[in-house]
């Protein structure tokens, strides 16, 4: 069966109109807030308010000029609120200071589907839950904005309580720019399955690879700094994976010599993905039968003691402590 064309929104397809008259609450002055907020206020989104705890990120808003007011405050004053803390601290902040604030009608929008999927967050019937998921940092998020261009992002309608969500979805990703890119109709659990899905599936592999071939090159004579800085603290890598993103990653190998073409290629078609796959459907099958979820909900309630071995076994690793030496020895962190 063929599968159908997914539906891609762009500015014309979206209308800020839909904001008018309505307040703006960004929960969460990070990196994605203030990107999003100062994107909606240069769209000409007026009514754009900040709730925050008292840190940094409060003296940030205000600032940028935004009104900031405690997270409970803000809900209350608002029409349309942008949750955009980390999702292990968004079930606490909502059950705590957002439903509490909630009105019927109000708009709940979220930058990632994952507590709504795994049910962390349960809003009630009366208000929409909409999703704008950009695909990028807040940083780029930005700076995309400025170069009048936009990051893409993921839109979906989990709830329709108004019978305006949909409107009001891609108001929303025009507001921040995304819809100048392309906005992807999607869902919530899409969003979750594929974020989780790169981190737990693709990067694994990633690093493993970079493990394997610097264990396998050290062991045959070649210096670690060689190794390392062939397999990404030169930033060829890095320059590969951009170019990839705008030529696509078979036609940027022709920015690469014949051999190198041809010995990616070769081994490429030769390998062998069985064992991938068999990692892969694993690694989904725990993430959309919740297994990874509750697992993690449980590490958080312990405080962490798992996430704090993981990441010493990881920082003690060989090839992970050459790479900090390598790195002072060629000046390579960013200042």
């Amino acid at each position: 069966m063929p599968q159908q064309e997914t539906t891609v929104y762009r500015d014309e397809d979206a209308d800020l109109s839909v904001l008018d008259d309505r307040t703006i609450a960004i929960v969460g002055y990070g990196n994605q807030g203030r990107a999003q907020a100062l994107n909606l206020r240069d769209s000409g989104v007026d009514d754009v308010v900040v709730g925050n705890r008292e840190d940094s990120s409060w003296e940030q808003a205000e600032a940028d000029g935004f009104p900031v007011y405690g997270i409970g405050e803000a809900v209350d004053r608002a029409d349309v609120i942008f949750l955009l803390v980390p999702d292990e601290v968004q079930p606490e902040i909502y059950r705590e200071r957002i439903e509490p604030n909630l009105e019927a009608g109000d708009v709940l929008n979220f930058a990632s589907g994952y507590n709504i999927t795994y049910g962390f967050i349960d809003p009630p019937e009366s208000v929409d839950v909409v999703m704008v998921a950009p695909r990028m940092i807040g940083e780029t998020v930005r700076e995309l904005y400025l170069e009048d261009d936009g990051a893409p992002a993921l839109v979906a309608v989990d709830q329709d309580a108004s019978g305006e969500a949909e409107d009001v979805v891609l108001g929303l990703a025009k507001g921040i720019g995304a819809t100048r890119s392309g906005a992807i109709d999607s869902d919530f659990e899409s969003e979750t399955v594929t974020d989780l899905m790169t981190e737990q599936a693709l990067f694994p592999v990633f690093v493993n690879a970079l493990l394997t071939k610097y264990e396998v090159e050290v062991e045959a004579g070649v210096a670690p700094e060689t190794v390392l800085m062939e397999q990404y603290l030169s930033k060829e890598m890095s320059h590969i994976f951009e170019k990839a993103a705008t030529m696509g990653l078979v036609e940027q190998l022709s920015l690469h010599s014949q051999t190198s073409q041809y010995g990616q290629l070769r081994f490429a078609a030769e390998f062998d993905r069985g064992p991938l796959r068999e990692f892969m459907q694993g690694r989904l099958e725990e993430i959309r039968n919740g297994r990874f979820a509750t697992e993690w909900t449980l590490e958080q309630q312990a405080d962490y003691p798992q996430y704090g071995r993981l990441h010493s076994q990881f920082q003690d690793a060989e090839m992970f402590r050459k790479e900090q030496e390598t790195m002072d020895r060629f000046d390579l962190h960013e200042d």
